[in-house]
C-alpha cells in the first residue's frame, strides 16, 4: 500500500463521519500504520498519535497491558493485542485504539512463528482482534499487518452499532 492509500483515506473519514478520534498502538510495524495515516490530507482532523512499543517492557510500562499477562504468553498473544488497543485508546484520550503485534522475522518470538500477527481495533462499542498468517519477508509481512490493521479499523467504523 502507498503512505496515504486509499485504505487510510476512507478510515478518516468513516472516523470524522462519527465524530471519533483515533490513537494506534504498533508493534511489529513500527510506526508504519501511522505513517500511512499522516500521509492523508487532514489527517490531524481525526488522528490524536501512536505509540510504537516495539519492546515487551513498554507494552507494560507504556500502554498498561499487564505484565503477568505479557509473562505468561508473550506479546504475540490476542489479549495482549486487545490490551495494546485499549491501553493507547485510554493513553491517548481517543475514541478508537488500532494496534498491531507479532512476528516479521526473521526468527520466531514467544513461541509464535514468523508471520503470526494479530491486530485489533477498540471502539466506543466494540472491541475485536484478528488472527492472520501472512508470508513473504519482513517488509511484506509488516506492510500486510498495516494492511489489515487499517481494514479492521474501518470494518468498525463503518458498523452502525
Amino acid at each position: 500500500m502507498s503512505p496515504g492509500g486509499i485504505g487510510a483515506a476512507e478510515l478518516l473519514t468513516a472516523l470524522g463521519g462519527r465524530g471519533w478520534s483515533l490513537a494506534v498502538a504498533e508493534s511489529l510495524t513500527g510506526g508504519a500504520v501511522c505513517d500511512e495515516l499522516v500521509a492523508v490530507p487532514g489527517a490531524s482532523q481525526v488522528l490524536r498519535g501512536g505509540v510504537v512499543a516495539y519492546a515487551t517492557a513498554v507494552k507494560a510500562s507504556v500502554l498498561g497491558v499487564d505484565p503477568t499477562l505479557l509473562a505468561a504468553r508473550g506479546a504475540v498473544d490476542p489479549d495482549v493485542a486487545l490490551a495494546m488497543a485499549r491501553g493507547v485508546r485510554r493513553l491517548l484520550e481517543a475514541d478508537v485504539g488500532v494496534e498491531t503485534t507479532g512476528v516479521a522475522g526473521p526468527e520466531p518470538q514467544d513461541g509464535a512463528e514468523v508471520g503470526t500477527v494479530f491486530v485489533a481495533t477498540v471502539t466506543p462499542t466494540q472491541a475485536r482482534v484478528r488472527r492472520l498468517r501472512l508470508d513473504g519477508d519482513r517488509a511484506q509481512i509488516r506492510a500486510g499487518a498495516v494492511e489489515a490493521a487499517l481494514a479492521l479499523a474501518r470494518e468498525l467504523a463503518a458498523d452502525p452499532s
